[in-house]
């Protein structure tokens, strides 16, 4: 049989079925009735048979096709599949295009699906947390082929951030890059993370415990400061609410009416807005029905139990609380809003109370299921109750015993405060 020459390809017309322009060894001209015509090549490997694809006519020319045949033939020769070859050779030319900022995307895709402490999804605040580290701080990295990154290219980034002053969060970037380049690993796109080489490479930042008062009559005089507090109404029912549940602060900014069932007295925080993945319940007191009852009339007709000044969609900003507490004369160094659930924790621990109670109650859990979970409810909701009002007792009590402290001042500039 005749091998093919350029004319006989050029020539082939369609017919009403594909056929075969034979050059042999098992390599082929296919014509289709559509008028297409393909490079293929049969052969076995392993006992099976299998084909080739080489290429479209005329994109690819008559000669260059058999050398193609040829170089795959010489492959099978050496045990090698020239199909099973040709797949990996693209996986490898995707891979050296893939950039850091494609496999950002997918890294995050699946720490909002699974990326939660218990498997399940992450929270707003960890989502936002970790795209402003990868999209703002690493954006010099985004547009890089991620196999062509260095661990100079890496350094650059996080020199930048530590120059900045931002110890904690350089630190921060670092880990959650290795995320993404342990997560390209696992899809076989790199062979080696370039953080790993980096691990002294950043000033670690000393720990700074939160600011908070600990003294009952110093506290007293803070609680009676926020009482006569005369800004904007939603703040100071934010802060009394937050010396009275102890919750985050930002799940304090957020919190909505329909979290609260006032019939069983009892505030329900979905997982999503907590640090540790888990939906937690607040026994609300005398006292924190009262504040709820302040605000009714204020907000009771939007979600937000404590909006902004600027808008009723719109939570207090995440500084709104503190820099009340400036304007009342508190320094940074002496109490911010998250201090509240230090002055719970270290009061009641000096006046005895049951140390797990106290732990649960700011929603310190340990590890466990569901099943867990509900049990561990069941046995400490009675105790939380009680612990919960006599807190809220004893703030009164401390307001009768106060020290005198800075009467509260409004600053002309609400900025600070919005939302």
């Amino acid at each position: 049989m005749s091998k093919l020459d350029d004319d006989m390809v050029r020539q082939a017309k369609p017919r009403e079925k594909q056929y075969k322009l034979a050059d042999g060894n098992g390599f082929y001209l296919l014509v289709l009735p559509t008028g297409s015509r393909l490079w293929r090549m049969d052969y076995r490997h392993n006992g099976r048979r299998k084909t080739l694809a080489i290429g479209i006519y005329p994109k690819v020319k008559l000669a260059d096709a058999r050398k193609q045949a040829e170089d795959a033939r010489q492959r099978l020769e050496q045990g090698v599949d020239p199909s099973a070859q040709r797949k990996a050779d693209r996986q490898a030319e995707e891979a050296q295009r893939k950039t850091f900022g494609e496999i950002v995307d997918t890294y995050l895709e699946r720490v909002a699906k699974e990326g939660g402490r218990e498997g399940g999804p992450a929270s707003e605040r960890t989502m936002s947390k970790n795209t402003w580290l990868l999209k703002t701080l690493a954006k010099d990295l985004l547009p890089k082929a991620i196999r062509a990154i260095t661990p100079a290219d890496v350094l650059g980034v996080l020199q930048k951030v530590e120059a900045s002053g931002r110890l904690e969060s350089a630190v921060r970037l670092r880990a959650v890059i290795s995320d993404v380049f342990e997560l390209a690993g696992s899809l076989l796109l790199v062979d080696s993370d370039p953080t790993w080489a980096l691990g002294k490479a950043i000033s670690k930042p000393v720990a700074t415990p939160r600011a908070a008062i600990t003294d009952e009559k110093d506290f007293g005089a803070l609680m009676s400061s926020i009482d006569v507090y005369d800004g904007w109404p939603t703040l100071r029912g934010a802060l009394l609410f937050e010396a009275l549940t102890v919750a985050r602060p930002e799940a304090l900014r957020l919190a909505e009416w329909a979290e609260i069932d006032e019939k069983h007295a009892t505030w329900k925080i979905p997982a999503r807005k907590l640090k540790m993945r888990r939906d937690h319940e607040v026994p609300l007191s005398r006292q924190a029905l009262a504040v709820l009852a302040e605000m009714k009339p204020i907000s009771g007709h939007t979600k937000l139990i404590f909006p902004s000044i600027r808008s009723d969609d719109r939570p207090l900003s995440e500084n709104a609380m503190n820099s009340a507490l400036r304007r009342m004369g508190y320094e940074q160094g002496e109490h911010c809003a998250h201090g509240f659930r230090s002055s719970f924790s270290t009061i009641l621990n000096e006046r005895r109370h049951d140390p797990e109670l106290i732990e649960f109650s700011l929603a310190h859990y340990e590890a466990g299921g569901k099943v867990r979970s509900i049990y561990n409810r069941a046995r400490y909701w009675p105790g939380r109750v009680k612990l919960m009002q006599d807190w809220a007792d004893l703030i009164d009590s401390f307001k009768a015993k106060r020290k005198k402290k800075k009467p509260a001042t409004v600053a002309a500039d609400f900025d600070d405060l919005l939302g």
